[in-house]
Protein backbone atom coordinates (compact mmCIF):
# COMPACT_ATOMS: atom_id res chain seq x y z
CA UNK A 1 0.00 0.00 0.00
CA UNK A 2 0.94 3.88 -0.29
CA UNK A 3 1.71 5.45 3.07
CA UNK A 4 3.79 8.30 4.78
CA UNK A 5 6.60 6.89 5.99
CA UNK A 6 9.40 8.43 8.38
CA UNK A 7 12.79 6.86 7.40
CA UNK A 8 14.72 9.55 9.68
CA UNK A 9 14.14 11.84 12.35
CA UNK A 10 15.34 14.95 10.64
CA UNK A 11 13.79 14.50 7.51
CA UNK A 12 10.11 14.45 6.63
CA UNK A 13 8.26 11.77 6.09
CA UNK A 14 8.30 9.90 2.33
CA UNK A 15 5.51 8.79 0.24
CA UNK A 16 6.30 5.33 -0.87
CA UNK A 17 5.05 1.78 -0.26
CA UNK A 18 4.97 0.33 3.11
CA UNK A 19 3.92 -3.35 4.31
CA UNK A 20 0.02 -3.73 4.09
CA UNK A 21 -1.22 -4.45 8.00
CA UNK A 22 -2.60 -7.36 9.21
CA UNK A 23 -5.07 -7.48 11.86
CA UNK A 24 -4.15 -9.72 14.94
CA UNK A 25 -6.26 -10.02 17.94
CA UNK A 26 -8.64 -7.57 18.86
CA UNK A 27 -7.85 -5.83 15.59
CA UNK A 28 -9.70 -4.09 13.06
CA UNK A 29 -8.99 -2.80 9.42
CA UNK A 30 -9.29 0.56 8.65
CA UNK A 31 -9.25 1.95 5.01
CA UNK A 32 -7.82 5.52 5.80
CA UNK A 33 -9.93 8.56 4.66
CA UNK A 34 -8.60 11.61 6.40
CA UNK A 35 -5.72 12.18 8.82
CA UNK A 36 -5.12 15.28 11.12
CA UNK A 37 -1.41 16.71 10.84
CA UNK A 38 -1.38 17.29 14.42
CA UNK A 39 1.98 18.78 16.65
CA UNK A 40 2.26 15.56 18.98
CA UNK A 41 2.12 13.45 15.03
CA UNK A 42 5.19 16.04 14.01
CA UNK A 43 6.83 15.50 16.89
CA UNK A 44 6.67 12.14 17.19
CA UNK A 45 8.39 11.50 14.08
CA UNK A 46 11.02 14.06 14.61
CA UNK A 47 11.70 11.65 17.76
CA UNK A 48 11.05 14.60 20.17
CA UNK A 49 8.19 13.66 21.40
CA UNK A 50 8.29 11.84 25.14
CA UNK A 51 6.05 8.40 23.57
CA UNK A 52 9.28 8.13 20.51
CA UNK A 53 9.94 4.74 20.46
CA UNK A 54 13.27 5.58 18.63
CA UNK A 55 12.79 3.16 16.17
CA UNK A 56 13.04 3.53 12.27
CA UNK A 57 11.05 2.98 9.85
CA UNK A 58 7.59 3.85 10.65
CA UNK A 59 4.12 5.62 9.53
CA UNK A 60 3.65 8.40 11.30
CA UNK A 61 -0.53 9.48 12.81
CA UNK A 62 -2.01 8.72 15.85
CA UNK A 63 -5.41 8.97 14.52
CA UNK A 64 -7.65 9.25 11.76
CA UNK A 65 -11.17 8.69 10.04
CA UNK A 66 -12.31 6.05 7.70
CA UNK A 67 -14.16 2.68 7.22
CA UNK A 68 -13.92 -0.74 8.61
CA UNK A 69 -14.37 -3.60 6.47
CA UNK A 70 -18.19 -3.33 7.41
CA UNK A 71 -18.70 0.18 5.39
CA UNK A 72 -19.11 2.04 9.01
CA UNK A 73 -17.39 5.04 9.62
CA UNK A 74 -15.36 5.58 12.49
CA UNK A 75 -12.69 7.52 14.30
CA UNK A 76 -9.95 5.51 14.99
CA UNK A 77 -6.46 5.78 16.36
CA UNK A 78 -3.29 4.03 18.43
CA UNK A 79 -2.41 1.40 15.66
CA UNK A 80 0.41 -0.84 17.16
CA UNK A 81 3.82 -0.02 15.75
CA UNK A 82 5.33 0.57 13.05
CA UNK A 83 1.96 1.28 11.96
CA UNK A 84 0.42 4.68 11.80
CA UNK A 85 -2.59 6.48 10.08
CA UNK A 86 -0.84 8.52 7.46
CA UNK A 87 -1.29 5.58 5.30
CA UNK A 88 -4.22 3.80 2.86
CA UNK A 89 -4.81 1.27 5.61
CA UNK A 90 -4.24 1.03 9.11
CA UNK A 91 -5.58 -0.72 12.43
CA UNK A 92 -7.22 0.07 15.33
CA UNK A 93 -8.50 -1.54 18.76
CA UNK A 94 -9.47 0.15 21.25
CA UNK A 95 -9.77 3.76 19.89
CA UNK A 96 -12.77 3.00 17.26
CA UNK A 97 -15.79 5.13 17.51
CA UNK A 98 -18.57 5.79 15.65
CA UNK A 99 -19.23 9.09 13.64
CA UNK A 100 -22.36 11.25 14.09
CA UNK A 101 -23.73 12.08 10.30
CA UNK A 102 -23.62 15.63 11.52
CA UNK A 103 -19.28 15.18 10.98
CA UNK A 104 -17.37 14.85 7.51
CA UNK A 105 -14.46 12.85 7.67
CA UNK A 106 -12.23 15.62 6.88
CA UNK A 107 -13.84 18.03 10.11
CA UNK A 108 -13.85 15.13 12.29
CA UNK A 109 -9.95 13.62 11.69
CA UNK A 110 -8.47 17.25 11.80
CA UNK A 111 -10.70 18.64 14.98
CA UNK A 112 -10.85 15.63 17.01
CA UNK A 113 -7.01 15.65 18.47
CA UNK A 114 -7.20 19.42 19.16
CA UNK A 115 -10.55 19.42 20.96
CA UNK A 116 -9.78 16.60 22.91
CA UNK A 117 -6.86 18.21 24.43
CA UNK A 118 -8.80 20.59 26.43
CA UNK A 119 -11.72 18.45 26.91
CA UNK A 120 -9.85 15.73 28.74
CA UNK A 121 -7.98 18.25 30.45
CA UNK A 122 -11.23 19.80 31.84
CA UNK A 123 -13.39 16.75 32.36
CA UNK A 124 -10.59 13.76 32.95
CA UNK A 125 -7.72 16.03 34.97
CA UNK A 126 -8.96 18.91 36.59
CA UNK A 127 -12.76 17.56 37.18
CA UNK A 128 -13.93 20.88 35.77
CA UNK A 129 -17.62 21.98 37.02
CA UNK A 130 -19.73 24.30 35.32
CA UNK A 131 -19.19 28.03 37.14
CA UNK A 132 -16.09 28.26 37.52
CA UNK A 133 -13.29 30.36 35.27
CA UNK A 134 -10.70 29.07 32.70
CA UNK A 135 -7.58 30.73 31.80
CA UNK A 136 -6.27 29.26 28.48
CA UNK A 137 -2.48 30.19 27.99
CA UNK A 138 -1.94 29.75 24.12
CA UNK A 139 -5.23 30.56 23.10
CA UNK A 140 -4.56 31.41 19.56
CA UNK A 141 -3.44 28.08 18.36
CA UNK A 142 -6.23 25.94 16.63
CA UNK A 143 -6.47 23.70 19.87
CA UNK A 144 -6.45 27.19 22.29
CA UNK A 145 -9.48 28.49 19.76
CA UNK A 146 -11.32 25.49 20.36
CA UNK A 147 -10.60 25.51 24.18
CA UNK A 148 -11.93 28.87 24.85
CA UNK A 149 -15.12 27.21 22.66
CA UNK A 150 -15.02 24.25 24.77
CA UNK A 151 -14.99 25.74 28.17
CA UNK A 152 -18.01 27.87 26.91
CA UNK A 153 -19.66 25.06 26.42
CA UNK A 154 -19.64 22.91 29.45
CA UNK A 155 -20.44 26.42 31.11
CA UNK A 156 -17.44 28.27 32.42
CA UNK A 157 -18.31 31.38 34.47
CA UNK A 158 -14.99 33.45 32.91
CA UNK A 159 -12.72 32.22 30.02
CA UNK A 160 -10.06 34.54 29.52
CA UNK A 161 -7.47 33.78 26.51
CA UNK A 162 -3.65 34.35 26.10
CA UNK A 163 -1.81 34.71 23.39
CA UNK A 164 0.82 36.25 21.11
CA UNK A 165 -0.89 36.96 18.36
CA UNK A 166 -3.26 40.31 18.35
CA UNK A 167 -5.62 40.08 16.18
CA UNK A 168 -6.37 36.08 16.97
CA UNK A 169 -6.62 37.09 20.47
CA UNK A 170 -9.75 39.73 19.21
CA UNK A 171 -11.83 37.08 17.39
CA UNK A 172 -11.49 35.03 20.16
CA UNK A 173 -13.97 37.67 21.87
CA UNK A 174 -16.51 36.30 18.95
CA UNK A 175 -15.81 32.73 20.28
CA UNK A 176 -16.52 33.49 23.94
CA UNK A 177 -13.52 34.56 25.08
CA UNK A 178 -14.67 37.05 28.24
CA UNK A 179 -10.95 38.87 28.86
CA UNK A 180 -7.71 38.50 26.27
CA UNK A 181 -4.33 39.10 27.62
CA UNK A 182 -1.47 40.09 25.04
CA UNK A 183 1.76 37.85 26.44
CA UNK A 184 3.40 39.92 23.49
CA UNK A 185 4.57 43.15 26.38
CA UNK A 186 7.14 43.04 29.34
CA UNK A 187 7.13 40.98 32.18
CA UNK A 188 6.13 43.27 35.17
CA UNK A 189 3.06 44.21 32.64
CA UNK A 190 2.09 40.54 32.13
CA UNK A 191 2.51 39.35 35.60
CA UNK A 192 0.28 42.32 36.49
CA UNK A 193 -2.47 41.28 34.11
CA UNK A 194 -2.33 37.79 35.01
CA UNK A 195 -2.35 38.82 39.08
CA UNK A 196 -5.48 41.07 38.04
CA UNK A 197 -7.60 38.65 37.10
CA UNK A 198 -6.81 36.10 39.67
CA UNK A 199 -7.39 38.42 42.36
CA UNK A 200 -10.56 40.49 40.49
CA UNK A 201 -12.28 37.50 38.80
CA UNK A 202 -10.58 34.50 40.14
CA UNK A 203 -9.07 31.65 38.13
CA UNK A 204 -10.19 28.00 38.92
CA UNK A 205 -8.48 25.84 35.69
CA UNK A 206 -5.56 27.08 33.68
CA UNK A 207 -4.90 25.00 30.14
CA UNK A 208 -1.39 25.47 29.47
CA UNK A 209 -0.08 25.40 25.82
CA UNK A 210 2.85 26.63 26.29
CA UNK A 211 5.08 25.69 29.15
CA UNK A 212 7.94 28.07 28.66
CA UNK A 213 8.20 31.89 30.45
CA UNK A 214 4.81 32.47 29.76
CA UNK A 215 4.03 29.79 32.38
CA UNK A 216 6.60 31.35 34.54
CA UNK A 217 4.87 35.01 34.23
CA UNK A 218 0.88 33.16 34.60
CA UNK A 219 2.60 30.68 38.02
CA UNK A 220 4.47 34.38 39.51
CA UNK A 221 1.43 36.06 39.21
CA UNK A 222 -0.26 33.18 41.15
CA UNK A 223 2.13 33.52 43.78
CA UNK A 224 0.90 35.14 47.03
CA UNK A 225 3.06 37.16 49.63
CA UNK A 226 1.64 37.96 52.73
CA UNK A 227 -0.75 35.53 55.05
CA UNK A 228 -3.98 34.86 53.90
CA UNK A 229 -6.11 32.03 52.81
CA UNK A 230 -4.87 30.84 49.10
CA UNK A 231 -7.92 29.73 46.29
CA UNK A 232 -7.46 26.17 44.53
CA UNK A 233 -6.30 26.49 41.33
CA UNK A 234 -5.69 23.71 38.81
CA UNK A 235 -3.09 24.27 36.44
CA UNK A 236 -2.97 21.72 33.57
CA UNK A 237 -0.22 21.68 31.33
CA UNK A 238 -0.96 20.26 27.92
CA UNK A 239 1.69 21.71 25.29
CA UNK A 240 5.68 23.43 25.52
CA UNK A 241 5.70 25.31 22.48
CA UNK A 242 7.12 27.88 24.25
CA UNK A 243 9.64 25.86 26.00
CA UNK A 244 10.84 22.56 27.65
CA UNK A 245 11.46 23.75 31.11
CA UNK A 246 10.48 26.47 33.48
CA UNK A 247 12.61 27.97 36.47
CA UNK A 248 9.51 27.61 39.69
CA UNK A 249 10.21 28.81 42.91
CA UNK A 250 9.34 26.72 45.55
CA UNK A 251 7.33 29.57 47.27
CA UNK A 252 4.81 29.45 44.15
CA UNK A 253 3.65 25.99 45.68
CA UNK A 254 3.75 26.91 49.12
CA UNK A 255 2.21 30.37 49.01
CA UNK A 256 -0.87 29.66 46.73
CA UNK A 257 -3.11 26.62 46.30
CA UNK A 258 -2.00 25.90 43.04
CA UNK A 259 -2.04 22.34 41.81
CA UNK A 260 0.01 21.33 39.32
CA UNK A 261 -0.81 18.20 36.54
CA UNK A 262 -0.40 17.14 32.80
CA UNK A 263 -2.86 16.32 30.66
CA UNK A 264 -1.72 14.24 27.62
CA UNK A 265 -0.56 10.08 26.75
CA UNK A 266 0.63 8.56 30.25
CA UNK A 267 -1.09 10.93 32.40
CA UNK A 268 -5.01 10.61 31.33
CA UNK A 269 -5.91 7.69 30.70
CA UNK A 270 -7.18 6.19 27.98
CA UNK A 271 -10.36 5.61 28.64
CA UNK A 272 -10.61 9.70 29.99
CA UNK A 273 -9.10 10.08 26.34
CA UNK A 274 -12.02 8.13 24.43
CA UNK A 275 -14.99 9.60 26.40
CA UNK A 276 -13.28 13.22 25.55
CA UNK A 277 -13.10 12.18 21.90
CA UNK A 278 -16.99 10.80 21.90
CA UNK A 279 -18.61 13.80 24.32
CA UNK A 280 -17.09 16.39 22.12
CA UNK A 281 -17.90 14.16 18.90
CA UNK A 282 -21.96 14.30 20.51
CA UNK A 283 -21.78 18.05 21.02
CA UNK A 284 -19.89 19.07 18.13
CA UNK A 285 -22.70 17.33 15.80
CA UNK A 286 -25.26 19.03 17.54
CA UNK A 287 -24.09 22.23 17.52
CA UNK A 288 -20.42 22.48 15.31
CA UNK A 289 -17.43 24.73 16.35
CA UNK A 290 -15.96 27.13 14.77
CA UNK A 291 -12.58 25.24 13.10
CA UNK A 292 -10.36 25.96 10.16
CA UNK A 293 -8.58 23.66 7.92
CA UNK A 294 -6.79 22.68 4.76
CA UNK A 295 -7.02 19.53 2.97
CA UNK A 296 -4.30 17.78 1.01
CA UNK A 297 -3.67 14.20 -1.07
CA UNK A 298 -1.61 12.47 1.24
CA UNK A 299 1.04 12.24 -2.06
CA UNK A 300 1.64 15.90 -0.87
CA UNK A 301 3.33 14.98 2.11
CA UNK A 302 6.42 15.58 2.20
CA UNK A 303 6.24 18.92 0.47
CA UNK A 304 3.46 20.14 2.89
CA UNK A 305 5.01 18.39 6.15
CA UNK A 306 6.49 21.62 7.53
CA UNK A 307 4.12 24.17 6.21
CA UNK A 308 1.93 26.19 8.58
CA UNK A 309 -0.62 28.85 8.48
CA UNK A 310 -1.33 30.02 12.24
CA UNK A 311 -5.13 28.95 13.43
CA UNK A 312 -5.64 26.46 10.55
CA UNK A 313 -5.03 22.14 10.76
CA UNK A 314 -4.15 20.38 7.58
CA UNK A 315 -5.77 17.59 7.07
CA UNK A 316 -3.92 14.86 4.64
CA UNK A 317 -6.51 12.32 2.16
CA UNK A 318 -4.96 8.85 1.19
Amino acid sequence: MQAAVVTAFDKPPRYTTFADPVPGEGEKLVTVTAVGLHPIVKSLASGTHYGSTGELPFMPGLDGVGRLEDGSRVFFGMARSPFGTFAERSLTSWMCIPLPDGLDDATAAGIANPAMSSWAALMGRAKFVAGESVTILGATGVAGKLAVQIAKRLGARRVTAAGRNPQALETLKELGADAVIPLDQEDDSLVAAFRNEYAKEGVDVVLDYLWGHPAECLLEAISQKGSRRAARVRFIQIGASAGASIRLEAAALRSSGLELMGSGLGSASLEQLRAAVQDFFKTAAAQPFAFKMKTAPLIDVEKLWNSSEQGTRLVFQP
